[in-house]
Order: C-alpha cells, then structure tokens, then sequence
C-alpha cells in the first residue's frame, strides 16, 4: 500500500497483520480523490475506523491542512502512528483511540470532510452520520463519505445528510453526503 499523489507520493505504508483491517484499495482510494480534489487543499479531514490512516496521510499529502484518524483497534493505532511519522505529517495528524459511534462527543470539529469506512457488517450507520451532525462535527458546505459493500449501501437520506453521488468500484460502493 501506498500514498498515491501529493507530497508523500509514492510513500509506502504498513498495514495491521490479519484480516480484521480491511483497507480502502489503492485505485478506490484514487477515484475518491479525484472526486474530492476541489475541497481537499486546506481542509479538516476526519478519517473514521481509519486502519491504516491511508485515506488520511493522502488527504494530507494532497493539502489538507489536518487531519484526525480515529480506530479502536490497538494494532491498527500502532500502524496508525507509525504511517503518520513514515509519511512526515507528525505536526498535521492526531491518532485517536474511540469507539464508533459514541466516541464522537471526543472529537473537535468542524471538518470538512469526514470520511467514515467501518466493517461491511457495521449496523450504526444511522447512528454514527446522526452523531456527526449532533455534534455539529462537519463544517458548513462540507462532506461525508461513507464506505460499504456495494450490496449494502447506506440509505439516501440519514438524519439531515442527502445522497448527493454514489460510485462504485467491485464489492466497494462510496456514498456522498451533503
């Protein structure tokens, strides 16, 4: 695995040993990116259920100004931490330890965009972008993207968040919100 553009281009990145992380793939994490590049240059990223922090250390290799990467794995917290110095973004990234959806009301917000990639078999989704907006975690004008399995895509509408783009790639489907 590796970091795909942006000043750690080309960085390559641990990953947890076992089958309990499942990392976003190098050409899904791609296309995310060249969907987002217009809002990724200066933005607050929350990357949640993060595993490796790839989509994170990418946001900040693209320009984003911070970014928060949240797991409650062990493991993956120390891979976590370990990419962040690989990649030289010790000063822009924070590690958190949380569980999901509660751990919410430990976060600072806003950001601007809040990427949330939990198990394909993770049953709060309504839960965790309600919370989001409870606590008014995503900054006005900003996003979520939500990954899942492709036959398991979150609903349309979640609390006040709309379906606004959904992409598919395989068994990955993303979901955007507005």
């Amino acid at each position: 695995m590796r970091i795909i553009a942006g000043i750690a281009r080309g960085r390559r990145i641990e990953s947890p040993a076992g089958a309990s992380t499942r990392p976003t793939l190098d050409r899904v994490r791609e296309s995310l990116f060249n969907i987002l590049m217009p809002r990724v240059g200066g933005a607050a990223f929350l990357d949640l259920f993060a595993g490796t922090g790839a989509n994170g250390l990418e946001a900040l290799s693209r320009g984003a100004e911070r970014a928060v990467l949240v797991d409650n794995a062990a493991a993956a917290l120390t891979v976590i931490r370990r990419n962040i110095t690989l990649c030289g973004f010790d000063d822009r990234a924070q590690c958190m330890h949380l569980d999901l959806p509660g751990g919410l009301d430990k976060l600072s917000g806003p950001f601007d965009i809040v990427f949330a990639d939990p198990p394909y078999v993770f049953a709060q989704a309504e839960a965790l972008l309600c919370g989001l907006d409870t606590r008014q975690l995503v900054a006005p004008g900003g996003c979520i993207i939500y990954e899942s399995a492709r036959k398991t895509p979150p609903p349309d509408i979640l609390c006040r968040w709309t379906l606004f783009r959904r992409a598919e790639y395989g068994d990955t489907a993303l979901s955007f919100y507005s």
